[in-house]
């Protein structure tokens, strides 16, 4: 990487030359600044801002102060250049943009209050100008790639840091092709035996999977071109290993559940067009009635657009189809940065704001985070209300409303205005009267009943889920704050389960086993086995484990026992 390429990049997406001498000072800036040190994996450090600015110019994000910013990101914590130095040099846009950056680098804390520091530091600054968090995404996107060369104990906290704090963030601002290549370049090094073991079970199955998937690309051609269909392509869109295995821990480790290994996504011309399509596909092959998912007529509040369908195709093999234009496509991998490209110039507006409708939840979580003052119940809120996998429901006027898996109607109340919360006397769901407790599903029309001098029940804590929510409620009572602990408490039972293992019958084979279940730290409440005389006997272990994450990694290590054919498990 030169900043020979990335001027020429730049001039090939259009950009003014005043912009492009900008960029190149700023390199120059960084170049002098950088002279002599080294990275870990022994190359100038230069290429490391080099490779972040090239990166983000690979998203189309072109706006000349960021790309100055990227090149100098590293320049005022590491090698000393003044802060007003930069401000005279290149402008209050690129200094306060490197500023930002540089607050979000010094993290003083370790552990648990190193990641929440640096959460909070994220949001303030996504509030103030999202640029900031562009550039930071880039700049992790790099170090992960070259994560190999770091010494081996801050590998795997820098990787669980990608994906506890980075991916999320990707993710919500939809960047889901950085958060795919983010989760894949921390998994190995997060956790080393899942992913080793998904590697060896996944290949020949993705291998499989793609070779069928290309013998359906030429009827579809074909097809599409009978019904005057626009196709500006057709390709296949793999899974993203670390994305797979979270599949794979919701269906008890089995890959055969797996139906979207890989997938085919239709490009086309425009959104009549892409309506054409799923007729033709509908025509081709029998839908699967409940998985037809229309993101264009009803967005993700991120900006995704796209139909999902999922149809019995050739020789009965269930495959999932993805639909889009083009430009859905560019915003599906690259979000926030693609919604500039389109904008005049690719240069973002002033200030750099979040989209209020798209991007509402940073200003939220901004607001909410000064109430939680814990370390634990900050990080505790944030898997509920950030990190957890969304639900978009509908008001009676049609604007879609993001909230975490299983919020209730009480929980879409309290989004709405604290008032409707406070005042909720009942819901409507889809037209009908349903209880407060409802989790909400996908596209659910929903409808608070109020009454004036309703006021909030203590009930309500026993179900409801965002922390907004919560905090409303509790401050209602704080008086009784106390019964509210207690049942959080009381609700963090242990996982039990039922194991049942198929395997040839061995000296040893149950001392393996339970071998296995003590290094898991694991508890047996019931061992028993089949009485039959069958060569693979049948053996059933109820057990008590710390939560679903360790009874799956216990399922994968009991895989691995010699002489083990199967390995099931039941929740109870």
């Amino acid at each position: 990487m030169t900043i020979e390429s990335l001027i020429q990049n730049l001039k090939n997406k259009d950009v003014e030359q005043a912009d492009l001498d900008l960029i190149n000072r700023a390199y120059l800036t960084a170049e002098q600044a950088h002279r002599g040190q080294k990275r870990f994996s022994g190359e100038d450090y230069i290429i490391h801002p080099l490779k972040t600015a090239d990166f983000l110019t690979r998203l189309n994000f072109i706006d000349a102060p960021t790309i100055a910013a990227a090149l100098l990101h590293d320049t005022v914590e590491d090698t000393g250049l003044p802060l007003e130095k930069i401000e005279k040099d290149f402008g209050p846009e690129v200094a306060f943009l490197i500023n930002g950056i540089t607050k979000l680098g010094k993290i003083k804390y370790q552990g648990v209050e190193r990641r929440v520091e640096n959460l909070r530091k994220m949001f303030l600054a996504m509030a103030e100008d999202i640029r900031v968090i562009l550039i930071k995404l880039a700049d992790r996107h790099h170090n992960m790639q070259t994560l190999d060369f770091v010494r081996k104990e801050k590998q795997k906290r820098i990787a669980l840091e990608t994906l506890e704090i980075y991916t999320p963030i990707a993710y919500r601002l939809g960047m889901g092709e950085l958060k795919g290549q983010l989760e894949d370049l921390a998994f190995p090094y997060a956790y080393p035996d899942e992913h080793r073991w998904l590697m060896t079970n996944i290949k020949e199955k993705y291998q499989q999977r793609q070779e069928y998937l290309k013998k359906l690309v030429p009827i579809l051609e074909r097809e599409l071109k009978k019904e005057n269909v626009s196709v500006e392509e057709i390709n296949l869109r793999a899974k993203h290993y670390y994305s797979l295995y979270q599949k794979l821990i919701r269906h008890e480790m089995n890959l055969d559940k797996i139906h979207d290994l890989a997938a085919l996504r239709i490009v086309v011309s425009n959104i009549d067009q892409c309506y054409g399509a799923l007729g033709v596909v509908h025509k081709l092959w029998r839908p699967l009635p409940d998985k037809i998912k229309d993101y264009i007529a009803l967005p993700k509040p991120n900006g995704y657009q796209s139909i999902h369908t999922t149809v019995f195709c050739l020789d009965d093999k269930i495959t999932e189809f993805q639909i889009r234009t083009k430009q859905m496509h560019e915003i599906a991998e690259n979000g926030i940065a693609a919604h500039w490209a389109y904008s005049e110039a690719g240069k973002p507006d002033e200030g750099a704001r979040l989209d209020e409708k798209k991007f509402g939840w940073v200003q939220q979580l901004r607001e909410w985070q000064a109430e939680v003052s814990g370390t634990e119940e900050f990080l505790e809120s944030l898997k509920i209300d950030f990190f957890k996998n969304r639900i978009f429901v509908l008001t009676p006027k049609g604007d879609v409303i993001d909230l975490p898996q299983d919020a209730t109607p009480v929980d879409f109340a309290y989004h709405i205005h604290s008032e409707i919360g406070e005042q909720c006397a009942g819901a409507k769901v889809n037209g009908k009267i349903v209880p407060l407790n409802t989790p909400l599903q996908n596209s659910d029309i929903v409808e608070i009943l109020i009454q004036k001098n309703k006021k909030p029940s203590e009930g309500w804590l026993d179900f409801i889920k965002t922390t907004y929510a919560k905090n409303k409620v509790k401050k209602h009572f704080q008086k009784k704050l106390h019964s509210f602990a207690d049942r959080t408490v009381k609700n963090q039972t242990p996982q039990k389960a039922e194991i049942r293992i198929v395997s040839s019958d061995r000296v040893g084979l149950l001392k393996d086993i339970s071998s296995i279940l003590s290094s898991q730290n694991i508890n047996i409440i019931t061992l028993n086995t089949d009485s039959t005389d069958n060569p693979y006997p049948d053996i059933f272990i109820t057990i008590s484990a710390k939560d679903k994450l360790n009874i799956n990694r216990l399922v994968l290590k009991l895989k691995e026992v010699k002489g083990v054919a199967e390995v099931g498990c039941k929740l109870l």
